[in-house]
């Protein structure tokens, strides 16, 4: 049966299985899946497994809003490279230099017949970034901006995983379900360094959440997807490994890690779980990696001007 009651802090609330939310939400899978990802759609943990279920309040919360479905699904309008130099105004070209230089986040990806990784965007976010950046889209590429794209590798992969790991933390309170997202991104080697302690490891690999739905069975596909879900840049590693520790010093303040051949025992969460910011906040790792890019600072460097038609197309979807 799809709909069942569920026990939230001491109210009988009513939810539904994701299928059932997707109908009555009038997505697709793919922009549900999306919407779950991005915390549009709320879910809650609920019965064995601790499966994710949509309550009837947020169906209903998004039902009752002005423009359903059509305000939701212009949230959830992905674009690729091509359609997101289209709606930007700017050359495929261009395009793709903003992305490489990290000024958006890629909300998603997918590997083509050729092994290459093909990213898509929210339109929604390329419409904010060019709305407050409009000297970006026109003219030679800032001085900054260029030496960035010169020095530093692509970055879509770790703004796309950064986003990821963000969404996942925003689905669990449990502590150490929290330190397994902030070793999600790391290789077996990272993580044994990262946790050294063999039965906190275990228990860790055993809670890492995927950062895709699925893994393909095709080796070559699985080789490329692996070069995006794991950091490779020894900053980025760096960073991942201390949010780790953080995470790991409240998991173990809450509970011990179960032994590897005794059963794990109920979740506890925390009052007040940190945030991998929180956690890091004042230590000088933090302060050097939260360092703004050259590709930040010179998006900030302007007064929001916004571009004509960018808003009218994405509002025309509504």
């Amino acid at each position: 049966m799809a709909v069942q009651l569920r026990e939230v802090r001491g109210a009988t609330e009513e939810s539904v299985a994701f299928g059932r939310a997707a109908r009555e939400l009038e997505l697709k899978p793919r922009e549900f899946e999306l919407a779950v990802q991005l915390g549009d759609v709320r879910t809650v943990a609920s019965g064995p497994g601790r499966r994710r279920r949509v309550t009837r309040a947020e169906i209903e919360r998004h039902r009752s809003a002005d423009g359903f479905p059509e305000g939701l699904r212009s949230r959830l309008w992905v674009v690729g490279t091509a359609e997101g130099a289209e709606l930007m105004g700017v050359s495929p070209a261009r395009f793709g230099r903003l992305a490489r230089g990290g000024c958006f986040a890629p909300v998603r990806f997918y590997v083509n017949r050729y092994r290459a990784v093909v990213w898509h965007y929210l339109a929604a976010d390329l419409v904010d970034f060019a709305d407050r950046n409009p000297e970006l889209l026109t003219g030679r590429t800032p001085s900054l901006l260029r030496t960035a794209l010169e020095e530093r590798e692509d970055r879509r992969g770790r703004s796309w995983r950064a986003r990821r790991l963000d969404q996942l933390l925003a689905q669990t309170e449990d502590p150490w379900e929290r330190a397994a997202v902030a070793a999600s991104a790391l290789t077996p080697e990272d993580l044994a360094a990262g946790v050294p302690d063999q039965d906190e490891r275990a228990y860790v690999t055993v809670l890492r959440p995927p950062l895709v739905p699925a893994r393909p069975d095709a080796m070559a596909t699985h080789e490329v997807i692996e070069s995006v879900i794991l950091a490779e840049d020894p900053d980025e590693i760096e960073w991942h490994r201390h949010r780790l520790t953080a995470a790991l010093a409240q998991a173990r303040a809450v509970r011990p890690a179960p032994a590897r051949d005794v059963p794990p025992g109920p979740m506890v969460s925390p009052a007040a779980p940190m945030t991998g910011t929180e956690a890091l906040a004042g230590t000088e790792a933090l302060a050097e990696m939260n360092t703004v890019s050259a590709a930040e600072a010179v998006t900030k460097r302007t007064e929001p001007v916004r571009p004509r038609g960018l808003w009218a197309r994405l509002r025309r979807r509504t």
